[in-house]
């Protein structure tokens, strides 16, 4: 997962398939074990891994993330401290229910197409503002978190997939630079509705003429200007992507929302 540094300004050139903060600064494993978090608390959210259901085993998570099994140990333990998952000696770690878990913030559950407009309605108001203040108040831990979300994106571009699971993780991970829980809670709560989108905006990316490419030079662009401290295009990046992902999902015909 060595990265090549983005310029400000440039679209990603053919080793721009990953992502770094800064010059000899590699993702260090803390890092990536917060990412691994991201993206298997993304996959609990977006029924990847229903309640009960035992997670792929240190040894797959490493192979799959590229990590070593100490990095993903650290991503499971921190799991069980927040008590979304249980260990069972012999067996392995599994999903805890959520009522087990405590209760947590939430929304109606996705039940239409009007749903998913609406949802991406709302992450207009809620994402660009908060990667407006993850450019001014990112650290250098933050940034490798959203580097970590974006190198997964990377992967599964050059393999032709998407992974609304990574997808999920970067934006996440936006969020929580901002230095401001009010939004990392809120997309946190909205998980499941935005996989809903994710998941059929994904597909629609796929094909003879993918836009999978595409995507991730979007992604791209927001991390660079979050990275660079640049505020003002960072929130307008955001605003762009989130726009664009509801527009080649909708294939521009939003529908009527009137009441």
């Amino acid at each position: 997962m060595s990265s090549t540094l983005l310029g400000r300004a440039e679209a990603p050139g053919p080793e721009a398939g990953r992502a770094t903060v800064a010059k000899a600064a590699p993702v260090r494993p803390a890092s990536r074990s917060d990412g691994i978090y991201d993206a298997i608390l993304a996959g609990i959210a977006n029924g990847t891994y229903p309640a009960h259901a035992r997670l792929p085993s240190e040894h797959d998570l490493a192979g799959r993330f590229q990590v070593s099994r100490p990095v993903v140990r650290a991503a499971l333990d921190r799991l069980r401290r927040e008590g979304t998952i249980v260990s069972r000696q012999g067996a392995g770690s599994f999903v805890r229910p959520r009522e087990e878990s405590g209760p947590a913030p939430g929304f109606a559950p996705v039940e239409s197409i009007a749903d998913i407009q609406r949802c991406y309605e709302f992450r207009l108001t809620l994402e660009p503002d908060a990667a407006f203040h993850a450019a001014t108040r990112r650290d250098a831990a933050a940034l490798d978190r959203i580097a970590a979300a974006l190198d997964l994106l990377a992967a599964a571009t050059r393999r032709e997939q998407h992974r609304e699971d990574a997808d999920f993780a970067f934006h996440h991970a936006v969020a929580v630079a901002s230095n401001n829980h009010y939004y990392a809670a809120s997309l946190q709560a909205l998980q499941s509705h935005v996989a809903v989108g994710m998941k059929i905006h994904g597909l629609a990316l796929l094909g003879p003429r993918s836009g999978l490419q595409g995507v991730l030079e979007e992604h791209h662009g927001i991390f660079a200007a979050i990275r660079d401290g640049e505020a003002e295009a960072a929130q307008a990046r955001m605003t762009a992507h989130i726009r664009a992902s509801r527009d080649r999902l909708f294939e521009g015909r939003l529908l009527d929302l009137s009441m």
